[in-house]
């Protein structure tokens, strides 16, 4: 448990080198708006009953609108490094993100026509009740359950997760857009994906598989925030698993699925 506490102080204390040529100031706040912008856009997720940090009526609108700000922070990176693979990773990560970013919102757009609403408050108090035996999460609804298997694909492609890891790769670009970064602003761009892993999974959670509610009745006695974070695990957990299971994809498959598959 103490690892990552050692491994954060190893990078605070490291030396934090810019290159001669960068552009210093878009090289330093380039990780930083990746963090601030992803715990923004994990404020709007209802991690238990009564239990969201700012409850708003697009609260989807929002979390979207925040995912879309990453992109320019990894093109901030890769730009002001003035390196052409940081370069070459970043247009590869840019142009990966808008295209299941597409995907992304349209896997969405199912939950919020059957809610009709969208707050992700709302979306969340839809699904706590029972139809029969199995609970009303939208998952088990057949446009609920379309939007579910393309928004784990796009989710995976969107956080840069294997098999979807284009935008850095040893032998072709070297570190990608972070190529030219270290010490403690090559841990923020970690700690920024990371924590977009979770938003996008507690997203995911929020919006198919009922959020914070409990799948059997009997057991709402656990408290909702736990439910919440156990389904949270449950993607996190499939990340690791595809990681180490699949193969990663080329650069021309991966848009090739985006735009000829995927979207239509």
């Amino acid at each position: 448990l103490l690892q990552p506490v050692a491994d954060g102080i190893k990078a605070l204390i490291k030396e934090d080198i810019v290159p001669f040529r960068a552009d210093a100031v878009v090289h330093f706040l380039a990780p930083i708006l990746l963090v601030v912008v992803v715990f923004m856009s994990v404020a709007v997720l209802p991690m238990g009953r009564n239990l969201v940090l700012v409850d708003m009526d697009s609260g989807l609108l929002f979390f979207f609108a925040m995912g879309a700000a990453v992109e320019l922070s990894v093109f901030m990176a890769g730009w002001s490094s003035r390196n052409k693979y940081s370069l070459l990773g970043a247009m590869r990560a840019v142009a990966q993100m808008i295209s299941y970013e597409v995907v992304l919102l349209l896997s969405s757009v199912a939950v919020v026509m059957i809610s009709g609403s969208l707050s992700l408050v709302k979306i969340v108090e839809a699904q706590n009740h029972y139809t029969g035996i199995l609970p009303n999460w939208y998952v088990f609804t057949p446009w609920g359950l379309a939007g579910f298997v393309m928004f784990v694909i796009a989710s995976t492609a969107e956080t840069n997760r294997s098999p979807f890891d284009l935008p850095e790769g040893e032998s072709e670009i070297v570190a990608g857009y972070f190529t030219e970064y270290s010490g403690f602003k090559f841990a923020l761009f970690f700690l920024g994906e990371y924590v977009e892993m979770f938003g996008v999974a507690g997203l995911g959670t929020t919006l198919f598989l009922g959020g914070w509610t409990a799948p059997l009745s009997v057991l709402a006695v656990i408290p909702s925030w736990i439910w919440f974070f156990a389904k949270v695990e449950l993607w996190i957990c499939f990340f690791i698993w595809m990681r180490g299971t699949l193969p990663r994809l080329r650069q021309d498959q991966l848009m090739s699925f985006a735009w000829k598959f995927a979207l239509p």
